[in-house]
């Protein structure tokens, strides 16, 4: 349970901080970009889950299953994020960035195929 907990934290700094690092290197802007960094994000949560699994006692290796699943959720997060809020603007969707939502997303994933 501790080891599921510490690659949670891992994965949500991770995937945060090497996201914004990563996405400085790729040359895509606009509403594109939000889908990109969907990819970015989730294949970084991807790899830190099978890093964590060689060092964290707790934590199974994560599948191809586990890398699809987090990727579709972050995907489909980035699809509500974008194409969502014009058709309803009384919701506050202003409240949480897009790029927190992916994040979320591909956590999300992750854990729900494990």
């Amino acid at each position: 349970m501790l080891g599921r907990l510490v690659l949670l934290l891992l994965q949500i700094a991770g995937g945060f901080f090497l996201g914004k690092i990563a996405m400085g290197y790729i040359p895509v802007r606009g509403d594109l970009s939000i889908f990109v960094y969907a990819v970015v994000v989730s294949v970084i949560i991807f790899l830190i889950g099978v890093v964590a699994a060689q060092i964290v006692k707790d934590v199974g290796t994560p599948s191809s299953a586990t890398l699809s699943s987090a990727l579709v959720l972050a995907l489909v997060f980035a699809l509500i994020w974008t194409f969502v809020p014009p058709l309803v603007p009384d919701l506050p969707w202003n409240r949480i960035p897009a790029q927190w939502a992916v994040l979320i997303g591909a956590v999300l994933g992750y854990f729900a195929k494990r």
